[in-house]
């Protein structure tokens, strides 16, 4: 953006003076001159200006950046060569907002011997894929990851650039975001495109989850947002599809990294995991006491399931915050939710809505989890747990 005072208009009445909160206006000689380096372009003078004298414009390199720009890019992430299954989710968006915008889309694949991952990833409706095979690749580090995602950036102009909202990903794309100057929508669980304006429209909830926030990157791009995981669907898998693999190579100088990986310790667990459980039985505060959990852990074991809480339940201490599911917890996407005790607060519901099945078990008709529930039992939940359990026993 740049901004001008026009001579001929301006007759020095002060009132940008008074408006500009940056103290970047001064009257030299009856009229308005503008300190560049303190302005930040907030346009509170131009508003004031009663005789159309000031003038903000957008410099025609903006709109040859948004006219270059092509494509819908994913970055695929990957441990131990294997691709994620966020991912996959992210592709299958992809292709979604790919097709409305009549674009393509293409995948980023950084890592060590992973060649064959990229077949997989066109198989999941990806039209090509930019390949970057170097064994300091081989596991994440900030600083060559960073460097290459920019140099793909400059070099291909993608319009969209989406990435999982996992560790990994919220440390890099932050990085990415300032070294190409454009913004970045972090945590998103829904994304869209603006069929009028033809941007991607990037929802995420904000002020603690009381409101779904609608955010737009109209002057830069790419346009970058990052997605929890098991907020979409994985895209569907065609082993017929053909694509393009791009094999990216770069001076050695670009992997380089002031900090040196020393070891991998992996994380050890007893219990189901969380996020990738097929069924999973949550209690919120309705279960009243920390050892009434043991009714959603009966029917947990029987359906071989995870046990989730809300945060009512974390917060009483009644399970430990690995166990959260909701906004400031774990995002799920399981075939089958048991939502037991749970009122249906939206930080909750923006963890679990995605699931195919949804179960609500709640003594209140007029809970808020019923609106999003297949199924709604109202009723004592001390006597329908031990009820399902006992009959998917017999069953099963």
């Amino acid at each position: 953006m740049s901004i001008k005072v026009i001579l001929e208009k301006c007759v020095g009445c002060k009132l940008c003076v008074a408006a500009c909160p940056f103290d970047a206006i001064k009257i030299v000689n009856k009229k308005a001159v503008i300190d560049l380096d303190k302005c930040t372009l907030c346009s509170a003078c131009k508003d004031v200006c009663k005789f159309e004298a000031v003038v903000i414009e957008k410099k025609s390199a903006i709109a040859q950046q948004i006219s270059d720009a092509k494509g819908v890019w994913v970055f695929c992430e990957q441990k131990k060569g294997k691709v994620q299954s966020v991912s996959f989710e992210l592709l299958g968006k992809a292709r979604e907002l790919a097709d409305k915008l009549n674009e393509k889309v293409s995948a980023v694949l950084l890592g060590s011997n992973i060649e064959a991952e990229a077949q997989n990833i066109i198989h999941a409706q990806a039209d090509n894929v930019y390949l970057v095979d170097n064994p300091q690749l081989a596991n994440y580090q900030d600083e060559p990851y960073t460097e290459v995602l920019v140099k793909l950036i400059h070099k291909y102009k993608p319009e969209i650039f989406l990435c999982g909202a996992t560790t990994i990903g919220r440390s890099l794309i932050s990085r990415v975001a300032v070294r190409v100057h454009t913004g970045l929508t972090a945590d998103c669980t829904g994304l869209d495109i603006d069929k009028e304006r033809k941007i991607l429209l990037q929802t995420r909830p904000a002020f603690g989850g009381n409101i779904m926030a609608t955010i737009i990157t109209p002057n830069h791009r790419p346009q970058m947002a990052t997605v929890r995981h098991k907020v979409m669907k994985e895209a569907e898998i065609d082993k017929q599809r053909k694509g393009k693999i791009f094999k990216e190579n770069f001076e050695q100088d670009l992997f380089k990294s002031r900090t040196k990986l020393l070891d991998i310790v992996e994380e050890i667990s007893s219990t189901v995991n969380l996020a990738e459980a097929d069924i999973i039985v949550s209690g919120g505060r309705g279960l009243r006491e920390a050892k009434n959990f043991s009714f959603m852990e009966d029917l947990a074991k029987v359906l071989n399931a995870a046990v989730g809480a809300s945060r009512a339940a974390v917060d009483s201490g009644w399970m430990p915050y690995s166990h959260q599911v909701g906004q400031t917890g774990r995002t799920v996407c399981p075939k089958i939710y048991f939502a037991c005790g749970i009122s249906g607060q939206i930080q909750h519901l923006v963890g679990m809505q995605s699931s195919k099945i949804i179960v609500a078990i709640n003594n209140d008709p007029e809970a808020p989890i019923f609106k999003v529930a297949t199924f709604g039992l109202v009723g004592d939940l001390f006597e329908i747990l031990p009820a399902l359990t006992s009959k998917f026993k017999s069953l099963l």
